[in-house]
């Protein structure tokens, strides 16, 4: 029977995260720890934490507790960037043990090995500002898609955000690098890369380098079929790197944008690096040579001191451009930042009608991009699912689509045509 102790961990947040758990698990069996699945009965449970809002918090809070109510002799390790804001307070928590921040996590298998039997201490919190240092991460939790972190940290401080306190200043790999971990990654069997960072516009700029750079190497060097780009900024989302994507046989047409406000006077409270007119711009450019590609786009409502005026510009603005759907965030007041310090806070009550309105909004949007590629035949990435009762899989401009279970086709690229959509909005397909 094996002595080795078993250890499960679980997610919340960005796909940075993803990457990240991905990377520090997969050095756990060589020092002595067998990996599961976190709802199995475990030695230690990990959790690599988001605090990017209060609820991702509380999240975190019932899982431990869920955690340590199951397996109360389980030993409870909290990291990432709740724990690097807040170790104190989760110090306090009696089901946590251990809590390291976005440096220390790295470290994770020596601090469980310091973690003798019934103590229990928190890493002290860091300063990952002054700390430039990038730790490469890639995911390969499945062989169908992998979540590569090229970047880390942001320069920008917009107002809302607790981001660079958490992750500290941008910071990247360079090419080589990037292009090393690419081929890694494809050699596991992986079909589509996903380029992830918290600001992949600014990659490589220490280097002398930049995304566009990137993508040219990957495109030319890295035989992967899929690359995505994750969330980019609109003002780094350049021309060169839009007429990239058009003529490349092998990154997606698909971006998600954050735009945060419609309204101009609100981009300029959140410390925003442009205007609306910028983005329509990008929005533009992208659709004159891109008409099917896939744009998303991130929304926040209830910033402080947002007016029913505001809202309504955010509305007509996102109304009347041409986007796939809106990720709508109500705003969450992160301690420390600037904006936790304005007046004019909005109600509650104000915020949630505002949220809804975007739902509704963002719901109508997607559901005329997917009938617009009704009839259309794509390229379909299609995905394992542990129920084995349908596949999913999702087209090169990231349109959801189902079939029923085939093993035969899992991990393949298929061309389908999307035939009809369903309750729930996934294109169902004829081979």
């Amino acid at each position: 029977m094996s002595n080795r102790r078993k250890i499960a961990f679980h997610t919340f947040g960005c796909k940075l995260n993803f990457a990240e758990t991905s990377t520090i698990g997969r050095s756990l069996p060589e020092q002595g720890y067998e990996l599961v699945d976190h709802r199995e009965r475990a030695d230690i449970y990990v959790i690599h934490s988001c605090t990017v809002t209060e609820a991702a918090e509380k999240k975190c809070n019932q899982f431990i507790r869920r955690l340590k109510r199951g397996n109360p002799s389980s030993v409870i390790v909290v990291m990432g960037c709740y724990a690097e804001l807040k170790s104190r307070k989760l110090a306090t928590m009696p089901e946590v043990d251990l809590v390291l921040g976005n440096e220390s996590k790295y470290a994770l298998a020596e601090h469980l090995r310091s973690l003798t039997a019934g103590s229990r201490f928190a890493v002290p919190e860091g300063s990952p500002e002054s700390n430039p240092v990038f730790v490469p991460a890639f995911s390969l939790h499945d062989r169908t898609r992998s979540f590569l972190k090229v970047q880390d940290g942001c320069d920008n401080f917009c107002h809302y955000c607790i981001i660079p306190f958490v992750r500290g200043r941008s910071k990247s790999a360079p090419v080589r690098s990037v292009l090393e971990s690419a081929r890694m990654i494809h050699e596991a069997g992986v079909q589509e890369i996903v380029l992830t960072g918290v600001n992949i516009g600014d990659f490589g700029k220490h280097h002398g380098e930049s995304l566009y750079d990137l993508l040219v190497q990957m495109e030319e060097q890295i035989t992967v079929p899929r690359i995505r780009i994750s969330s980019i900024e609109p003002d780094l989302l350049t021309n060169a790197i839009i007429h990239l994507v058009a003529s490349s046989g092998k990154i997606m047409p698909h971006f998600h944008i954050p735009l945060q406000s419609g309204s101009d006077r609100i981009l300029a409270l959140m410390k925003r690096n442009y205007r609306r007119e910028l983005f329509a711009d990008r929005i533009a450019r992208i659709r004159s040579i891109l008409p099917d590609s896939c744009i998303a786009v991130d929304v926040i409502v209830g910033f402080p001191g947002e007016t029913d005026a505001d809202f309504t510009e955010t509305i007509d603005f996102i109304q009347n451009t041409d986007l796939s759907y809106v990720h709508v965030f109500t705003y969450s007041e992160r301690p420390g930042t600037v904006a936790s310090r304005m007046e004019n806070k909005i109600r509650p009550e104000i915020k949630k009608v505002r949220s809804q309105q975007l739902h509704v909004l963002s719901e109508n949007k997607k559901k005329l991009f997917y009938h617009k590629n009704k009839g259309t035949t794509h390229q379909v990435l299609f995905e394992s699912d542990p129920i084995k009762t349908e596949l999913f899989g999702f087209t090169e401009n990231y349109i959801h689509v189902k079939a029923p279970y085939d093993q035969n086709l899992v991990n393949q690229i298929i061309p389908v045509k999307l035939i009809k959509l369903d309750e729930n909005e996934f294109y169902d397909y004829e081979g």
